[in-house]
């Protein structure tokens, strides 16, 4: 009878080893994302939640940052497998130019767009497009920042320079602060609508934003393959009373070479598949569409996204 309980004791061990030995290991990944209080971090941790509820053995723990050219350099230092950043910055890494004019990150691969940032400029009366901008006291967002090189290259699309104006370089707060107390004269902003500063300035007075011309917008688009065509719905603020065509850059899910073509896929397969979910999760989810998950990454898609965009008929 011993004999028996022993024989059962190790076949139970063995057993136990064998099926552990099948089992799949967990799979554990950082998703880099930005502040705190910025739309970056609250979305990652609604991404992160529908790829460790809907992928076995999947734990992707969302983490702070400091958004996108942070972000681009942990991707390419393999710091973090998962970013969200915008697609320009995107670009400017790989191709190793503005921010990452000192190095090249070509390990970067995109994933897919997750939703649009929108340049917004905001002007004083009188300021009806961007060739009014001449003379004027204009912030082009902080030094070095995505708005910066936006800024520069909107008044590039019309032939103008900083030369033209008066610049300053302030963040959106920073930039609201003084638009109230009428040291500027306008100022840009890229961000997803509505943005937070410019409601503040539309509580108190009506704002008015500058439309780009079709002709500007064409330029941008064809020299700069991040940027897209966009349309700011009347209404949008206070005393915004019309559309406004502008451009607009992407945020973007973003990973690099090393990642396994098996795990990206079943990364892009549930945020897509599951994007209901994730809407209800947060807001932005709302703007994920998979006829639009390739558009404005310019730099080479990684394989496991490939793999699924092709499948759902997104790519040839």
């Amino acid at each position: 009878m011993k004999k028996r309980i022993s024989v059962l004791l190790v076949i139970a061990l063995l057993m136990t080893i064998v099926m552990a030995a099948c089992s799949t290991p967990q799979t554990n990944l950082i998703l880099a994302t930005g502040g705190t209080t910025g739309t970056y971090y609250p979305f990652g941790g609604a991404m992160a939640n529908i790829f460790n509820t809907k992928i076995e053995n999947m734990n992707v723990t969302a983490q702070a940052t400091g958004a996108s050219v942070e972000n681009c350099k942990l991707l390419g230092k393999n710091e973090a497998e998962l970013a969200i950043l915008q697609n320009d910055m995107l670009d400017y890494a790989y191709n190793g130019t503005e921010a990452f004019a000192e190095g090249k990150l070509e390990n970067l691969r995109g994933i897919a767009k997750l939703y649009p940032e929108i340049i917004q400029i905001v002007a004083a009366e009188g300021i009806n497009g961007i060739e009014d901008l001449k003379g004027k006291k204009v912030s082009v967002g902080a030094p070095g920042s995505g708005v910066e090189a936006n800024a520069r290259q909107i008044l590039e699309a019309y032939g103008m320079t900083y030369d033209d104006m008066s610049v300053s370089y302030l963040s959106f707060a920073e930039s609201a602060d003084a638009y109230k107390d009428k040291h500027i004269d306008a100022f840009f902003v890229t961000s997803g609508i509505p943005n937070s500063s410019i409601q503040d300035i539309a509580a108190m007075n009506p704002v008015s934003l500058v439309s780009l011309s079709d002709n500007a917008i064409g330029t941008l688009v064809e020299k700069y393959p991040f940027f897209v065509e966009y349309t700011i719905p009347s209404n949008t603020y206070n005393g915004q009373s019309s559309d406004v065509k502008t451009a607009a850059v992407l945020a973007c899910l973003a990973t690099n070479s090393e990642a396994s073509e098996d795990i990206i896929y079943d990364i892009t397969k549930s945020l897509f598949e599951n994007q209901p979910e994730l809407a209800t999760a947060h807001a932005k989810g709302a703007e994920l569409k998979l006829d639009e998950a390739v558009d404005g990454i310019s730099i080479p898609l990684h394989p496991g996204a490939e793999k699924y965009f092709k499948e759902t008929g997104i790519l040839k």
